[in-house]
């Protein structure tokens, strides 16, 4: 099923990140509580370029696996909060990264090609969510991530408490 607004538009209405580190660029295919499929462009005006001179190695354009962890992981909060978006991190539950395992790397992204993140819901249980994908480049599998858990927390329980005031 494609959304109506596979977009940036809709991305930034379901989620609160905004550039420089909002990841993605599109949804491709969204089934909700199963599955997403969205895109993330490298491209040569990213920030992470700015800093490489004249006689930079091709190696060194290579897109930073750090922003590709960050973009497959984007998706996956997508998909887990699709339903009940909340872009004001202000009010309301905020997603939280609990934890990655078997993050495992194959290949690399250079400017000028397109990423591909596959999200599959593995598990939900309450305001938790597990799961698993892989990111592509050219039909070539370049991440791969055995489980992924997403916690949705009420904003309020993430603020400090006042000197004085006991947890």
């Amino acid at each position: 099923m494609i959304p109506h607004d596979p977009g940036l538009h809709r991305i930034k209405n379901t989620m609160p990140h905004r550039a420089p580190i909002l990841l993605i660029d599109r949804v491709a295919e969204i089934v909700p509580g199963e599955r997403i499929t969205t895109y993330k462009a490298v491209s040569a005006n990213e920030p992470c370029y700015g800093r490489l001179g004249q006689d930079a190695q091709p190696e060194e354009y290579a897109y930073p696996t750090a922003f590709v962890v960050e973009s497959w992981a984007q998706s996956a909060v997508l998909l887990s909060v699709w339903d009940a978006p909340n872009p004001d991190v202000l009010a309301g539950k905020v997603e939280l990264a609990g934890s990655i395992n078997g993050a495992e790397f194959s290949g690399r992204a250079y400017p000028g090609q397109l990423i591909e993140h596959e999200v599959r819901l593995v598990k939900q249980a309450g305001d938790t969510a597990i799961l698993a994908g892989e990111s592509f480049v050219d039909g070539r599998q370049i991440l791969s991530v055995a489980s992924f858990v997403v916690a949705l927390r009420d904003v309020t329980e993430l603020r400090p408490q006042p000197e004085g005031v006991p947890a």
